[in-house]
């Protein structure tokens, strides 16, 4: 047996090098969407299975830029293949618009459907070398894969990048069938949460899925078994399988330089830091951050901010707005705050014994982030998936606090609700209490992917049905 780095509890049975299956893993071009199928792909190699991560050059680089947790040796041996990358224009984020929907990044999306005939080329000259060609896809990509049909000895896989507790209430409402019991009657609605145009492009790729033969889920059935079950019913999947590998990011973090940050983090008490942090689709506006800033310096609490402008189509491109402070705000909290503008290493930093909370956006990235290294949330939900994730962790996890309800996305947040909410987390009995659950949870999470474990029966069963 051989041991992964990455998780040190997973043994792993030793294949023969020049394997007779191969993964195709083909991610969606958004960072929170590229790094869950890189992870995926470390933890599928470690398994002495050949893995290729396709995509253009622009994102491919992106996604090993940005590789955060990872062990380099891991990466390495994950064989990246550079498509052309499409033209598509590339503006920036307007910081200003009343909906938070990342729309200035369609055409990076809209332009990823031009792989198709690259992806399908590929694809057939792996599978002329191997028994079985298995292809991973985001379900966001179900237009560019759609040719695997056409290849004897090709399998399809989605792994879907959301929690299973908002799965379940996209497919009940596509369905039209009333909620299950085991969904809450009033879930926060979908206005303000997308655009028409990407409601369309979730649409063309939906027709495209059912060729697939099983879903992946990065999540554990310790938090979501219920819902896990819920999707797996026969009148919903028929004959395709499902599997809850998560969480897949390593659980014994890889650090190949000191972030500042960290650095700043070690001079902290235990459990003593909020850590704040949007994500990579959500820019504020000159008056949130005001109001935000405002409210962390009222707190009186120890703060590290990231403060970053959303991607752009393509992150490398052009000038990133540098957002502003309010005056002298950096000088009368030094020593209490650190705003960080550059990349940070997120996992490392919900992991450092000195963070004790996390405002977050709630994308299902930074919420299984959160959940797996047991600090709680202030949820604070943009767009997208994000209201209903943090519904799952306020309401059903019970491991966070509402900033503000969804019913109120679209009124300023004010510095004294920002300072209540911290101080509530962070400086309160029910701080303590939230913050002693997430922990117990975390603990639990963390055990499924010991040998034995829950998350590491279904990652084991996922790899014998595709090796067998």
């Amino acid at each position: 047996m051989a041991i992964c780095n990455d998780h040190p509890n997973y043994e792993l049975p030793i294949m023969e090098e020049k394997a007779q299956v191969a993964v195709m893993m083909v991610p969606f071009p958004a960072q929170g969407h590229l790094n869950q199928l890189l992870q995926l792909s470390c933890l599928i190699s470690s398994y002495k299975i050949p893995v290729y991560f396709v995509g253009s050059t622009t994102h491919n680089h992106q996604a090993k830029l940005r590789v955060n947790g990872l062990n380099p040796q891991d990466v390495d041996k994950i064989r990246f293949h550079d498509l052309p990358t499409p033209p598509f224009v590339s503006p920036s984020p307007n910081p200003n618009s009343t909906n938070k929907f990342p729309a200035h990044m369609q055409p990076a999306w809209n332009a990823s459907m031009n792989l198709r005939q690259s992806v399908f080329e590929y694809l057939r000259d792996i599978s002329s070398t191997v028994r079985r060609i298995i292809v991973v896809h985001d379900s966001l990509m179900g237009y560019v894969v759609q040719d695997i049909a056409t290849i004897p000895n090709a399998e399809s896989y989605v792994f879907n990048c959301t929690s299973t507790f908002t799965q379940v209430s996209y497919v009940w409402e596509g369905i039209g069938k009333p909620f299950p019991a085991e969904l809450p009657k009033e879930l926060p609605s979908w206005e303000g949460c997308s655009t028409d145009e990407l409601k369309e492009f979730a649409v063309s790729q939906i027709k495209h899925l059912d060729i697939r033969a099983g879903d992946i889920y990065n999540t554990s059935r310790i938090i979501e078994g219920t819902y896990v079950d819920l999707l797996a019913r026969e009148e919903i999947v028929g004959s395709r399988k499902a599997w809850a590998v998560g969480p897949i990011l390593p659980l014994k973090l890889y650090s190949n330089s000191q972030h500042k940050c960290l650095e700043w983090l070690d001079k902290k008490d235990p459990k003593s830091v909020i850590y704040i942090s949007f994500g990579t689709t959500v820019s504020m506006s000159d008056e949130e951050i005001n109001e935000l800033a405002l409210g962390l310096e009222q707190s009186k609490q120890n703060f590290l901010w990231v403060l970053r402008d959303a991607d752009k189509g393509d992150v490398l491109e052009g000038e990133v707005r540098r957002a502003e402070l309010p005056d002298g705000f950096e000088e009368r909290t030094r020593g209490v705050g650190m705003v960080v503008r550059d990349w940070a290493p997120q996992p490392e930093i919900l992991a450092h014994p000195s963070t004790g909370g996390f405002m977050s956006h709630c994308g299902w990235n930074s919420c299984i982030e959160s959940i797996t290294m047991g600090v709680p949330i202030a949820a604070w939900p943009m767009h997208s998936d994000q209201p209903r994730n943090a519904m799952f962790m306020t309401d059903m996890l019970k491991i966070g606090i509402l900033v503000r309800e969804w019913t109120q996305h679209g009124e300023l947040v004010k510095a004294s609700m920002i300072e209540n909410v911290v101080r509530r987390l962070m400086a309160s009995d029910e701080g303590i209490e939230i913050r002693k659950k997430a922990e117990e949870v975390a603990a639990a999470v963390r055990m499924s992917t010991d040998a034995g474990g829950v998350s590491r029966k279904e990652l084991d069963s996922f790899i014998a049905h595709i090796t067998r």
